[in-house]
């Protein structure tokens, strides 16, 4: 069985905006809220999740977490926007 791999972005207590990739996002999630993530995100706290994107393979997954990484900040606070807008879209249906 081939597992799900996902994109996803955070947005720290800074302001900024961490993006990477996992099978598990909600453990990979408390990974970097316990200091054990990536060095990036160990000082940047509170960590909250500010967008997902299901990919079809590992492969994928990477190119499309290095396509985000490539969007100017704007652009990633409208993808992080949208994908809310979504999440509580489908919450209220």
């Amino acid at each position: 069985m081939e597992k799900t791999w996902w994109v996803y972005i955070l947005r720290c207590g800074d302001g900024t905006f961490y993006t990477g990739v996992a099978t598990d996002v909600a453990a990979r999630l408390q990974t970097h809220r316990s200091g054990k993530g990536a060095k990036y995100t160990r000082s940047r706290g509170p960590l909250e999740l500010a967008y997902t994107e299901k990919c079809e393979d590992k492969i994928s997954a990477f190119k499309r977490e290095y396509a985000i990484k490539q969007l100017k900040r704007a652009e990633k606070a409208a993808l992080c926007q949208q994908w809310s807008k979504e999440q509580k879209n489908s919450r209220s249906d």
